[in-house]
């Protein structure tokens, strides 16, 4: 809902913004490709899903779980797959920003006109390497999930911020290839495997405005 009208982060916490009519379809469209994606085989994988808590992912994991099918063995949450902490700036166009926190604003101005958006932090939020760390906190519950329960493939639901980080942290890539990485339209579905990128399965859905 956030895409179709930007004016509900000023009445509502990021967290609680739901899925549009759209973007629930889009949800049940990006099932149907996990589908053809990790159901090709003709023996069934141990695939497990897992979504950040907000509203919005909740909703779109629970379409594309149910159009994937039986390709999805179970669906578990992780708080560590939550979007960035806006903080102070979060529901503010940014054109406002500076005349409502004019010493916050120059703070985090300084690192992006030093190409370092990445190290910004949102004053009583968090910056993209904050995200970063606390992403990589969860690899550990995915490697246990394939060590001591089988689990040969995951699929993550969770935000764009979060999941150029996740992309970022598995790779070993560079705050340099997060600050040139864009991020992906919606329902996008990005494949890892091997350690490796293998980029976009499917592109995703541009914002609707």
């Amino acid at each position: 809902m956030g895409n179709v009208d930007p004016t509900i982060h000023r009445a509502m916490a990021d967290h609680a913004i739901p899925l549009s009519d759209d973007g629930r379809q889009q949800s049940r469209e990006a099932g149907e490709r996990i589908r053809q994606l990790l159901g090709s085989d003709a023996s069934p994988k141990k695939v497990r899903l897992w979504n950040s808590p907000y509203r919005r992912t909740r909703q779109t994991a629970r379409e594309l779980a149910a159009s994937a099918g039986d390709v999805i063995l179970d669906q578990r949450e992780h708080v560590l797959l939550c979007e960035q902490q806006f903080g102070l700036f979060d529901g503010i166009p940014e054109e406002e920003l500076p005349g409502m926190f004019p010493m916050q604003w120059e703070q985090f101005d300084k690192h992006r006109r030093f190409e370092g958006k990445f190290w910004a932090r949102m004053p009583a939020g968090e910056s993209r390497f904050d995200v970063s760390v606390r992403v990589h906190q969860s690899f550990g519950t995915f490697q246990r999930d394939a060590a001591d329960h089988g689990i040969e493939d995951i699929v993550v639901v969770c935000h764009g911020v979060t999941l150029r980080a996740f992309v970022m942290m598995w790779c070993h890539f560079s705050p340099e290839w997060f600050e040139r990485e864009p991020n992906p339209q919606n329902c996008a579905i990005r494949v890892l495997q091997d350690g490796e990128d293998q980029g976009y399965f499917f592109e995703g859905f541009p914002p609707a405005h």
